[in-house]
């Protein structure tokens, strides 16, 4: 048989086939996927086989096969440094939500955050929330972000989970899609999905001490079918979207707006910060690359977001 992880609990999975049955599923031996150290085999998102076996008169099932994946979210293991944990899989898309102030959200954790969904290969839409509160100025400030991402390719859409503007719009996108939301705490992500699909009653804020210190368990994400045809994953206590490992000669290449540019400075594996004849320092200087994005590009490369996950975001 075949199914979707809707749930994960460390040892038992929950599995959904096509025909909406469930069934609690365990693990067959060890599972080992090529070029990921990670610490959890099987993810929420994941497709699998499996077969049904009968203990003591109860059914359950034993995860065989994992499908390939598209792609995958990941955030460093908590013990294990060298290691990750896969939070999903096979996602559509990932919202990121943004507010200006309470909490702030700095465009230096914009700017990791999709740079790391797109070395993932998930395609990462921008909200900015509580549009319905903010003053003029403020709202001017939204206005020069969104024409600075949305320059670059990134749909972003004013929304307020309190007054329900563009909730609608976020519903369409939504649709026959797998999504997650995700932003710092604070943001009103949980306030936005009740909104969406008031029936979830996803709480709101739970942040203990211990999480607080980083000494969290294992984090555990759970898929829900919504009433529109939709799929979201529901990722508690996750304190970052994940570190990627990747060269440093392979940053600029996550900048859409270095990468289409690449081809026209003058040495093939250019760096973007002291070779002569550079395109992108070219575009930089005529203010046609923002600054706040090769600011990013810089700290990511020097290695500046290695305590990064402090300024992480949690359940809210």
């Amino acid at each position: 048989m075949t199914g979707l992880v809707y749930k994960s609990t460390g040892s038992w999975y929950t599995v959904k086939t096509e025909l909406g049955e469930a069934y609690e599923c365990r693990i067959k031996g060890k599972f080992r996927i090529k070029g990921i150290k990670s610490t959890n085999p099987i993810a929420v998102g994941d497709l699998v086989d499996f077969e049904l076996e009968t203990d003591n008169n109860k059914e359950s099932g034993v995860i065989h096969n994992i499908h390939d994946r598209t792609n995958y979210i990941v955030r460093k293991s908590v013990n294990l440094s060298k290691q990750t944990h896969i939070i999903s899989a096979n996602i559509d898309q990932v919202f990121l939500m943004i507010t200006i102030n309470n909490p702030p959200t700095l465009t230096s954790f914009i700017d990791r955050f999709l740079v790391t969904a797109k070395a993932y290969d998930i395609k990462t839409i921008l909200l900015f929330n509580k549009i319905d509160v903010y003053n003029e100025d403020t709202l001017l400030e939204v206005k020069y972000l969104a024409h600075v991402y949305r320059k670059i390719g990134y749909e972003c859409i004013g929304v307020s989970a309190k007054t329900g503007k563009n909730v609608d719009k976020v519903k369409s996108l939504m649709r026959d899609n797998v999504s997650v939301f995700s932003g710092h705490s604070g943001v009103g992500k949980s306030t936005l999905v009740n909104a969406i699909e008031p029936s979830l009653n996803i709480k709101t804020k739970e942040i203990s001490t211990q999480h607080m210190q980083g000494q969290h368990t294992t984090t555990f994400a759970e898929m829900f079918d919504l009433s529109f045809g939709a799929k979201i994953i529901d990722t508690p206590g996750i304190k970052g979207f994940g570190v990627v490992d990747m060269d440093k000669e392979e940053v600029g290449d996550y900048f859409p707006e270095f990468f289409a540019l690449k081809q026209d400075c003058k040495f093939n594996n250019c760096m973007h910060i002291q070779e002569p004849k550079c395109a992108v320092k070219n575009a930089l200087d005529s203010g046609d690359i923002e600054f706040s994005r090769y600011r990013s590009y810089l700290q990511i490369i020097e290695g500046e977001d290695e305590h990064y996950r402090t300024d992480n975001w949690e359940k809210e």
